[in-house]
């Protein structure tokens, strides 16, 4: 029998900054009237209680988090640091807003260095990628057996699709690059959800190609024969 741990990576609703508000800082945008709108859309899709809800310290993913969780009061909480890549560290500063911001975004990543803290605190690449890796390894260690909900950003949910697809842990140059190449042509909207599942055995997390809740629940024995048909 094939066991799998199932995990949603959750992006949160819209935001202050997403709407082109100025914000005091990358953590610090709280959602808008249609993020909270989608916050309570997202919880109402649980079908059943997840076994875990696990949220970013950032405002707009646990503000996100918390309509999922006063749905479920009994379903243990935690925070991970599952944040957006904040790589513009001080040049992200107060009552900016994103347009404000473009330049010095373009700049960052035209510089193509991997290991460089822009605004003297921000968050390299490479230490992004150490981040998505340690969190893929977090979740492979949880006890949890069921649905693991988590309540996090964009850039991050790509860039823990990228590290699964390309297998990259130590990038170069070449390697953000590419990864630059992926963030342009994947697109995750708000309260977007992206499921990884784990079986046991050989194999890490897997990445699921599109979603299938439009479909009625079908039996173990088809599940494991269609899984098998496909490795």
């Amino acid at each position: 029998m094939i066991n799998v741990r199932r995990v949603w990576l959750i992006r949160h609703g819209q935001s202050e900054s997403n709407a082109g508000l100025p914000t005091n800082g990358p953590g610090a945008a709280p959602l808008t009237a249609l993020g909270r709108e989608q916050a309570a859309r997202m919880a109402a899709t649980f079908t059943a209680p997840p076994d875990l809800i696990v949220s970013s310290p950032f405002v707009r993913a646990r503000q996100t988090a918390e309509a999922t969780a006063e749905r479920f009061p009994r379903v243990p909480y935690e925070e991970w640091p599952v944040e957006e890549f904040t790589y513009l560290g001080r040049l992200h500063g107060p009552q900016t807003t994103g347009e404000q911001r473009r330049p010095f975004a373009e700049a960052y990543w035209a510089r193509a260095d991997p290991g460089y803290v822009n605004g003297g605190d921000g968050e390299s690449f490479k230490a992004l990628i150490t981040r998505v890796r340690a969190f893929l390894d977090r979740l492979a260690d949880r006890p949890e057996e069921g649905l693991i909900a988590v309540f996090t950003h964009g850039i991050f949910m790509k860039a823990v699709i990228w590290s699964l697809f390309t297998g990259v842990t130590d990038p170069d140059a070449a390697a953000m690059r590419g990864f630059r190449r992926f963030n342009g042509a994947c697109d995750i909207p708000n309260c977007a959800v992206t499921e990884l599942w784990r079986p046991n055995g050989p194999y890490g997390f897997r990445v699921v190609g599109g979603g299938t809740t439009h479909l009625a629940e079908v039996s173990t024995t088809q599940g494991t024969a269609s899984s098998a048909a496909l490795d």
